[in-house]
């Protein structure tokens, strides 16, 4: 019977040892999971204070209604653009066809 302890002993003292280690692992996660969070929390304030100084706002719904302003009027500057482009190039053709008069 002292066998059957002994043996049984020996299986809990190796599952306890795995079992310290596993915890060691996870303790080592936790570590370097919250100096990632930190590390994040930093980097997110820097470019919220960025995004103030350069926008004014460093609120996510107002950078993107500024975003799609920017993007209404670069669709309009480009129509306009090429409205222009279009209007030198008839220019060109009547010229070319004699009919500059």
């Amino acid at each position: 019977m002292q066998t059957g302890n002994a043996q049984n002993d020996n299986g809990l003292e190796q599952e306890l040892n795995l079992l310290k280690k596993q915890y060691e692992r996870l303790r080592e996660d936790k570590v370097r999971t919250e100096q990632n969070l930190k590390n994040i929390g930093t980097q997110l304030a820097g470019l919220e204070e960025q995004a103030a100084q350069q926008y004014g706002t460093s609120d996510p719904a107002k950078l993107g209604q500024l975003l799609e302003e920017k993007r209404a009027e670069n669709a309009r500057i480009v129509a306009e653009y090429r409205e222009h482009i279009g209007s030198i190039v008839e220019g060109l053709q009547k010229l070319e066809n004699g009919g500059g008069a």
